[in-house]
């Protein structure tokens, strides 16, 4: 009978494991994967000085001058074009980071890629995201 119970509990824990790796629907790191023509439109935002040269959620520095960006859900590595709605400029940036944003905010910049589509002065943009 324990031996029964033992397969039992064997099997279970099996059929956990496999169940839990099916539930991963992230594409690769590195990889667009199915996020490719992703959009998306809200607002942009750019990361303080105070977190240059900080760990990312990636394990990389934040870097001030690099085109790098945070986003909620896309995969580290995927590069987005990020286009300012009221000017036409855009941008290509690398995910790099994660970020927890307030209601309606979608990407958080570096301030090289956000300074080069607008003015760091007025702190959000109107943005498009779309996933190359």
């Amino acid at each position: 009978m324990e031996d029964m119970r033992g397969k039992a509990q064997k099997g279970l824990l099996a059929s956990l494991c496999l169940l839990l790796a099916a539930c991963s629907s992230q594409p690769d790191a590195g990889s667009a994967g199915n996020w490719r023509g992703y959009t998306q439109t809200g607002l942009a935002s750019y990361y303080a000085d105070r977190y240059h040269n900080k760990k990312t959620a990636s394990g990389e520095p934040y870097q001030k001058g690099a085109n790098t960006a945070a986003h909620m859900t896309l995969p580290f590595g995927a590069m987005v074009r990020v286009t300012n709605l009221a000017n036409g400029k855009s941008v290509v940036v690398r995910v790099n980071d994660r970020g927890n944003f307030p209601r309606g905010r979608v990407i958080d910049l570096s301030r090289a890629a956000f300074s080069t589509i607008g003015n760091t002065r007025s702190g959000l943009l109107k943005v498009r995201v779309e996933v190359l």
